[in-house]
């Protein structure tokens, strides 16, 4: 494999970004999938993200046996190292992917056929099947986003949760959609929830196809795991919108939502956000909340 895979150059250039950090254990498998798959014409830029744990190594032999772009830099964080990335990069569709996530064989072909003829979707998403950290599908019960049926998403679904959100895991972006709204936010650490919104604000649609594009894995160091991480970063993400009428009513439901989470698994945490709570947004979720922190 080259830095650009092209056995067809009438189809479009899909740029595949994978960020790493102390990912050893699953970037080979990431990787794998990306040369794996049936559609020709990937360029793939790989950049770790000044890990620790032996990845480095891993990448090199990697990027010699394959022939793929690998950068290797100092810590720089997701959003700073995806805006590098999308400025190099020659695609025209963009797809950053986790390095701990598998994609499906067929996963870049089918999006690039949906996305043809469709220049109102700056997004296209999926569904997607939950591993573990050792690559194990899980039980049916861990399965929430697998069969989500076919959805499009504008700016107020997405802001106000008002259908299944798209999937990390599987997000196609069209780059000028992109660069209409100026890339990620270097301040706002959790890239996903930002971008999303801001796709949609600018005026484009995300479609989410009702079938699993790429297995998303469960382990021990996922982002959505560290609860203040979330919650810092989501809170920032909203209050870019913060003229928006609903923006008190979201920000409240996201808080209720993370204190029931939290307040068993971290206590302290817990108790700062109920002190974000004003009474009059309590809800059913805030006194479950409660309960759990006392009886917890």
């Amino acid at each position: 494999m080259n830095t650009s895979i092209s056995d067809n150059r009438k189809q479009p250039l899909v740029t595949v970004i994978i960020a790493s950090y102390n990912h050893a254990p699953y970037i080979e498998a990431s990787i794998g999938s990306v040369l794996a798959q049936t559609y020709a014409n990937i360029e793939l830029l790989v950049v770790d993200d000044g890990s620790t744990d032996g990845s480095v190594e891993l990448l090199r032999t990697l990027s010699i046996q394959h022939g793929f772009d690998l950068r290797v830099q100092e810590n720089k964080g997701l959003s700073r190292t995806l805006n590098e990335s999308v400025a190099r990069s020659k695609g025209s569709l963009v797809v950053p992917f986790g390095s701990d996530d598998v994609m499906f064989p067929h996963r870049i072909a089918t999006q690039v056929a949906y996305m043809e003829g469709k220049p109102e979707v700056g997004i296209c998403s999926a569904n997607t099947e939950i591993i573990d950290a050792t690559g194990k599908v899980m039980c049916e019960r861990e399965q929430r986003k697998r069969n989500e049926p076919f959805r499009r998403l504008d700016f107020d679904d997405m802001f106000m949760d008002r259908k299944p959100g798209p999937t990390a895991a599987t997000l196609m972006f069209r780059r000028e959609a992109l660069e209409k709204v100026g890339g990620f936010d270097p301040e706002i650490r959790l890239e996903d929830v930002y971008i999303e919104l801001a796709v949609t604000r600018a005026g484009y649609f995300i479609d989410v196809l009702g079938e699993p594009l790429a297995q998303y894995r469960k382990h021990a160091t996922n982002t959505y795991k560290n609860g203040r991480f979330m919650v810092e970063n989501v809170l920032k993400t909203y209050a870019v919108y913060r003229e928006h009428p609903a923006y008190e009513q979201v920000r409240w439901r996201f808080l209720n939502s993370m204190f029931l989470k939290y307040a068993r698994k971290d206590k302290g945490l817990s108790r700062e956000l109920l002190g974000m709570i004003p009474l009059r947004a309590w809800n059913k979720k805030t006194l479950r909340g409660m309960i759990r922190m006392v009886f917890g």
